[in-house]
């Protein structure tokens, strides 16, 4: 009875995150609520970036792992590394290692400081896009999510424009969705209306 309870009680979440408490953490508390702080923004870039090909769950568990390697995201220093620096983060069995991936994380970082004294800052640039404020869509079931849109092939062509790699559609609109400059958390799930109240 007390399972049946709990079952019950249980609040109602996308199905991408359930089974994994991990998972479940991050859907809880910072899928799709907006971001706007430099580094954590780097930050995700960067994990989306290497999540390309593989799942989030497999970058997720990695999560401290990059932030360690890579000084907590901090693209100051990252756009600083060397060669011998990006041979140790080759030798890291802890992180994904893929030599065009770690390129392309130092290659970003150095293309993410252009953008921000040419903006103001990396937020407003890429806030920009939507006139800084999320786009709230209005899915039922999971099919109805798409990989990419539109609006994310534009922001990854400008960002390639201004030297970024790894930034494809997919990537983008992935990131899209992890900084709440979308809102697609299904209409029942918990966190639907609960995103929003955080605009």
């Amino acid at each position: 009875m007390l399972f049946l309870y709990l079952s019950f009680m249980e609040k109602p979440k996308c199905n991408w995150c359930k089974g994994s408490p991990l998972y479940e953490k991050y859907h809880d508390t910072e899928w799709g609520v907006p971001l706007f702080d430099e580094q954590a923004l780097f930050e995700f870039l960067t994990l989306e970036t290497f999540q390309a090909g593989l799942s989030w769950i497999t970058v997720l568990r990695k999560r401290e792992d990059f932030r360690k390697a890579f000084d907590q995201f901090d693209y100051k220093k990252i756009a600083a590394y060397d060669s011998s620096k990006e041979q140790e983060l080759l030798q890291n069995s802890k992180i994904i290692r893929n030599r065009l991936k770690i390129s392309a994380t130092i290659n970003n970082a150095e293309a993410f400081m252009k953008i921000q004294k040419q903006y103001g800052s990396f937020s407003d640039y890429t806030w920009g896009f939507v006139d800084g404020t999320p786009i709230t869509n209005s899915f039922k079931t999971p099919a109805e999510v798409p990989a990419k849109t539109p609006l994310a092939e534009t922001i990854s062509k400008d960002l390639k424009q201004n030297g970024f790699k790894f930034v494809g559609p997919t990537v983008i609109y992935a990131h899209m969705q992890a900084t709440g400059m979308v809102n697609d958390h299904l209409t029942n799930c918990f966190r639907y209306k609960e995103v929003n109240l955080k605009r």
